[in-house]
């Protein structure tokens, strides 16, 4: 990009084309205030507080463009004197409390007033306009609004909600809730992003009287402040410790604030946890997060509530006489031990399993998988990646060779044509959906295809609306069109693909008309969609669990993928490939680390002889050569009497897993079930053994998020007294065995892994506290993580990309006259999955229950209204909801999420799963709905 020379203050500097004058004197060293600017957002000029002199000219530093040769003059009384003056005229209508030291929020405005010389009794308002403190994590004080629209920027041009406005006119003039009334009431989503802006301390959250002493003290000292930057409006950075990530403030009450990864969905945004006496009082969104960049949504930044709750389980307990009693840690170490010898004496290694958790961290899952090959001897190993994206690793890898999206999100963000297929990440992947629809509202163009008209959809060039269960049929169709209108590179299918004869041969029979009597879709929406796709210069695909999780899921992934490598948009930089959009914060790690039947760390197959060679020596023991039980079997063998130990860490299997009631059965049915867990869940209530788990903000290790980045996890609070990290649980249970694991930190863990799994050999701890998030594979510490994958050759055996041509086949289930409508499951933006933790904290306030949302046409021919108590009927259980009608379902379609378990949603979901991998169908199922709750 052209740089351009300016003079400010006699200094020569040089900037980018097109950087303001705000941005010179920053280059130069001058700090500027500028109250309604903030660099994330539009710049607007309205505070007048920036006033330089430009050329002869005094004008709005933040607005007004450098030229090349300008100089600039930022000091002089008089310039000085026209900054204060704004500044004053601005703080005038303020009560007098708005420059009182140490208030929660305000800290620049305050700032501001100090370097000026304006003091407290500038401001001369009259006050009286009252608070709005309706939301639980978002209050207004309208007394100290300065109208400077920040926060309206910020909803409209990061988050993307458009949930707030400006109300009034003239000095009455203060921020509002777009839809009038309570700011409980309006379409806000809580990521707080209003907040992090607000100069003034108008609008605030809870928590923050806290963290202004610890902001005060932080800017004083010059550690760890996250108090913004003169002129800047943006985080300042936290001044952390390389390898610590915390830093501590202040004299007085222990204030840290500590750099970590949140723990919720799979994006992996980095939080900076203040906490005051061990107590999270403020988590905000780190301003140089790798995917965040300064933006959070309302479960990691709100939802930490659950820390607290007097709910959690902070003492092991032990089933004894029908009931779960208070045990000491040495007593359940040992019961476990001794309930898994007498498993392997009674039934051999594989009558032992574990599912591990993608709640939990890389070093974690690493070790628990460890465990059952090392001491156990069994691959019996699964995570919950089977019930979501166990469909992407197996079609990814068999398309391209690695089961991981082909691109940073980095990268995806500046394709021209974006297509989102059966993902709602506005809801599900907050922080995502919003870069998403900032890019679409840049430009560039975007396909939704997705039952429901999903939050992108409202925004998007074509909303594809396939039938669930048809998206091979929607994705040939797709295809069909490229490959008919010439809208292929061809040299690349030549020269690094495979299949495409195979291919063409069933598209040939997947023209527009017919997919429209399968999918539903009109003919000429999947033409301009495929156009639209086909003609981009840089297209990517995203895609979440409506793809996955159907019987036909992985053939979905692979399909899907056709398009990407029809078009030549994978490993050539003309394109951003496909990209999973991973649904826990570590289902991606949890599976990279061999928590899985069927492969060790690293991808590396169990069939591999050299894989098992590998690890072998370096954990010293002979890897077991045949493929484990995954999740389903597990309960299966588990009924039929096979399965004589378990052990589930931090899954619910009783409320995620499909056909709950026959779940319940087979834990009730194995000898031994251990499981180890935040607070008593239906799966922990009925295990032998419960183990209390650290969570998330009280461990240390790492996580991989959805564009395969690896990124530090650190401890901002001690776990409560009697609590133990998963893994110094399975250190404990390992030594009372007579293993010796090793691995005696989590930073040494991933340091063997690295020697198991190529893939990961140049990651660690210290490369990662030194920068931050490392992309895999990173074969070498001296070398650079690869963010974009295939660049000089596929990961398969040829090193081509292939082409599949799985025929469309139907669903596990379609409707009937006895179960004429079919539900779509998903979630919801105020929960997470089973809202072990969510429901636990002030999102409750927000979203109370689990609610049906069905097509006003059918809720009128039910006779159902809003607020209506029914229950749900599948062919296999009844769901007990409340009804909530919605133009976003389509005729024929209900949608709920799973966040209730009282609400039994999962009892109604068929255990039929991808023909490959097993993942459950969720998205289809055959539902009938009545009036009124079971029973009555």
């Amino acid at each position: 990009m052209t740089r351009i020379r300016v003079e400010v203050d006699g200094t020569a500097v040089t900037v980018e084309e097109g950087a303001s004058l705000l941005a010179a004197a920053r280059a130069a060293g001058v700090g500027l205030p500028a109250l309604c600017h903030d660099d994330r957002l539009t710049p607007v000029g309205s505070c007048r507080a920036c006033l330089v002199g430009a050329d002869g000219r005094t004008v709005a530093a933040c607005v007004t463009p450098a030229a090349d040769g300008m100089r600039v003059e930022t000091g002089g009384e008089e310039l000085r004197g026209l900054r204060r003056d704004a500044v004053e005229l601005i703080v005038s209508a303020l009560p007098p409390r708005a420059l009182t030291p140490g208030l929660p929020g305000g800290q620049e405005l305050a700032r501001v007033c100090g370097e000026l010389g304006i003091g407290p009794g500038a401001a001369r308002g009259a006050g009286g306009r009252g608070r709005d403190d309706s939301h639980p994590y978002v209050h207004l004080d309208r007394d100290l609004c300065i109208a400077c629209g920040r926060c309206v920027r910020m909803c409209a041009e990061v988050q993307g909600t458009f949930a707030i406005t400006m109300s009034g006119r003239g000095a009455e003039t203060v921020v509002a809730p777009g839809t009038g009334g309570a700011w409980a009431d309006s379409d806000c989503v809580a990521c707080g992003g209003c907040v992090d802006t607000c100069p003034s301390g108008a609008l605030t959250e809870p928590g923050q009287a806290l963290a202004a002493g610890l902001l005060t003290a932080a800017g004083d000292t010059g550690t760890a402040g996250t108090g913004q930057a003169a002129g800047t409006g943006q985080a300042a950075g936290t001044g952390q410790a390389a390898g610590t990530g915390q830093a501590a403030v202040a004299a007085g009450p222990r204030r840290t604030v500590t750099r970590t990864t949140c723990g919720y969905c799979g994006v992996g945004c980095a939080l900076d946890v203040h906490a005051v006496d061990g107590r999270v009082t403020v988590v905000s969104p780190a301003p140089d997060g790798p995917v965040n960049r300064g933006h959070a949504c309302a479960k990691g930044r709100f939802a930490h509530g659950f820390l607290t709750s007097p709910e959690r389980i902070v003492r092991p307990l032990l089933r004894r006489g029908g009931r779960l009693e208070p045990a000491g840690w040495d007593e359940a170490v040992e019961h476990v031990a001794r309930g898994l010898r007498e498993a392997v004496r009674g039934g051999g290694p594989d009558s032992v399993a574990a599912i591990s958790s993608a709640r939990a961290t890389n070093e974690e899952n690493y070790l628990l998988q460890k465990f059952m090959r090392v001491a156990i001897g069994t691959n019996n190993v699964d995570n919950c990646s089977r019930l979501c994206h166990a469909p992407s690793a197996a079609g990814l890898t068999a398309s391209f060779g690695l089961p991981g999206g082909t691109d940073s999100f980095d990268d995806v963000e500046r394709a021209d044509c974006l297509l989102v297929v059966g993902a709602n990440p506005v809801e599900a992947h907050p922080v995502v959906g919003a870069r998403l629809l900032q890019r679409a509202l840049r430009g560039a163009r975007l396909v939704v295809a997705d039952p429901r008209r999903v939050g992108l959809a409202h925004h998007a060039d074509v909303h594809l609306r396939p039938r669930p269960g048809t998206d091979v049929a929607l994705f040939h169709g797709l295809a069909h069109v490229l490959v008919a209108e010439g809208l292929v590179d061809g040299d690349f299918l030549r020269r690094r693909a495979s299949g495409l004869e195979e291919l063409t041969a069933v598209l040939a029979d997947h023209p527009p008309d017919r997919v429209e009597g399968i999918t539903g879709v009109p003919a000429g929406d999947v033409v301009r969609a495929a156009r639209l796709y086909g003609t981009a210069g840089r297209p990517a695909i995203l895609y979440g669990l409506g793809v996955t999780e159907h019987l036909h899921g992985t053939d979905g992934v692979r399909s899907l993928a056709n398009l990407a490598i029809l078009r030549g948009a994978v490993g050539t930089g003309r394109g951003f490939g496909i990209n999973p959009l991973r649904g826990q914060n570590n289902v991606q790690g949890a599976s990279d680390m061999g928590a899985l039947p069927d492969a060790l760390p690293g991808s590396a197959g169990i069939a591999d002889p050299a894989a098992r060679r590998r690890a072998g020596r370096v954990w010293g023991a002979e890897v077991p050569d045949r493929p484990g039980l995954r999740i389903p079997q597990m309960f299966a063998a588990a009924r039929e009497g096979r399965l004589r130990a378990l052990w589930v860490v931090g899954e619910d299997v009783c409320a995620t897993d499909p056909d709950s009631s026959r779940v319940a059965e087979a834990l009730d049915a194995c000898p031994l079930v251990v499981c180890s867990e935040l607070f008593l869940s239906e799966t922990a209530r009925r295990a032998d053994v419960v183990l209390p788990a650290a969570a998330w903000p009280e461990k240390d290790g790492t996580f991989v998020n959805f564009d395969r980045r690896f990124q530090r996890v650190r401890p901002a609070v001690a776990a409560p007294p009697g609590v133990r990290s998963d893994f110094d649980a399975v250190h404990a249970v390992a030594a009372a065995l007579g293993t010796d694991l090793g691995c005696p930190s989590p930073a040494a863990a991933l340091d063997e892994c690295a020697r198991v799994a190529p893939l990961f050999a140049g990651i660690s701890h210290g490369r990662l506290d030194r920068e931050g998030a490392v992309h895999w594979p990173c074969p070498d510490p001296g070398l650079p993580g690869t963010a974009a994958l295939y660049r000089e050759r596929f990961a398969t055996p040829d090193g081509l990309a292939r082409l599949a041509a799985p025929p469309y086949l139907p669903p596990g289930e379609e409707p009937d006259d006895d179960y004429p409508l079919l539900l779509v499951t998903g979630r919801r933006w105020p929960h997470y999955n089973s809202g072990s933790m969510t429901r636990r904290t002030d999102n409750l306030r927000i979203e109370d229950a689990e609610r049906l949302d069905l097509h006003p046409d059918d809720a009128s021919r039910l006779g159902l209204r809003d607020g209506d108590p029914l229950t749900v009927e599948s062919r296999r259980g009844r769901a007990a909801l409340t009804a909530r009608t919605s133009g976003d379902v389509p005729p024929g379609q209900v949608f709920c999420a799973f966040h209730f378990p009282s609400g039994g949603v999962n009892n109604l979901v068929s255990d039929r799963g991808d023909t490959v991998t097993s993942c459950p169908e969720y998205k289809v199922v055959a539902v009938r709905l009545r009036p009124g709750r079971p029973g009555s």
